[in-house]
């Protein structure tokens, strides 16, 4: 197994503020991996230690085989990895075309080479209608087009996104994220990513959770599901007096909501022998699989419990 990113006992302290503490983790390469956290939980601060932006407390990080802060290291790890802020660094006043391969000559790429990277970038995502439009007059959604495409100029071995799909409408953020599996799954690429959007995470091969700078949870998100959320089932009855009644018979909690009655499952299986005691009286049913929403916020609720009752 070969790691892209390795992280041991990695802190960061601002004054008296430890923004991240003591964490440690390793990104295999090739993967797509998810970092995930409430607003100021330290993902934005260790995404800027892992591309040499912000100098760590202590702890020791290795990118690519560069050890961070060792001598002449830094700029070997920013040579191999591209990096998508919240906010873009695009020059406004340029077109797009000029922006991205201005941004490849920085890396000292050939002309020949950067006319090869451009095209790359420009049919990933689809820039021909916008390349030669100055920047600041473009949509949200085109501009996020151009700033990945000026994180891959420079074929990076590493992609780290952060929240790159914020504020997007609902189609765009569709394109941005097939085309950053598409580029994953086809070049091997590690992509390293912080949302907000869990539906997001669930297709990681690895999410780690993070929560006042100390990682929380960590693992596959099939095995967070099994940890943290559960399935559940909505039911309508034909009589919902009569509903209530075989519910309260059978010892079975539920919630109601505009007539649906929602009852949790021990497993997905267990719907089956409801549905099969209670079919008479079940007008229609639907079984509802946890998701990620379900880990975060049970994840977020057990540690607001926990460090509760520590005050």
């Amino acid at each position: 197994m070969t790691f892209a990113i390795k992280v041991e006992n990695l802190s960061k302290q601002y004054g008296e503020h430890p923004a991240v503490k003591d964490i440690s983790f390793t990104v295999e390469q090739g993967t797509l991996f998810a970092f995930l956290g409430e607003n100021g939980a330290g993902k934005t601060t260790t995404i800027e230690i892992l591309c040499t932006l912000v100098r760590k407390s202590s702890g020791k990080v290795t990118i690519n085989g560069f050890t961070l802060d060792a001598s002449n290291d830094n700029a070997d790890i920013r040579k191999s990895i591209g990096v998508v802020f919240q906010q873009s660094l695009l020059d406004e006043r340029l077109t797009v075309r000029e922006n991205i391969l201005h941004r490849g000559k920085t890396y000292g790429l050939s002309k020949t080479q950067l006319a090869e990277n451009y095209q790359f970038v420009s049919t990933y995502l689809h820039l021909d209608d916008i390349e030669n439009q100055k920047y600041g007059i473009l949509s949200g959604g085109q501009k996020r087009r151009a700033d990945i495409a000026r994180a891959l100029i420079h074929r990076p071995n590493i992609l780290f996104l952060d929240e790159p799909t914020t504020g997007l409408d609902p189609q765009t953020r569709q394109f941005v994220w097939q085309t950053i599996k598409q580029l994953q799954h086809e070049t091997n690429m590690t992509v390293f990513l912080t949302t907000h959007y869990m539906e997001e995470a669930a297709v990681a091969h690895q999410v780690i959770v993070l929560k006042q700078g100390k990682i929380v949870a960590q693992g596959t998100p099939d095995a967070l599901k099994t940890k943290y959320a559960y399935d559940s089932m909505a039911l309508v009855f034909h009589n919902p007096i009569e509903g209530i009644k075989w519910l309260e018979e059978n010892t079975i909690s539920y919630a109601e909501r505009q007539g649906i009655y929602t009852i949790r499952l021990t497993s997905t299986l267990q719907a089956l022998t409801f549905l099969k005691k209670a079919e008479p009286l079940i007008a229609s049913f639907e079984v509802i699989k946890g998701s990620m929403d379900d880990v975060f916020l049970h994840i977020m609720a057990e540690e607001r419990s926990r460090n509760g009752s520590l005050n």
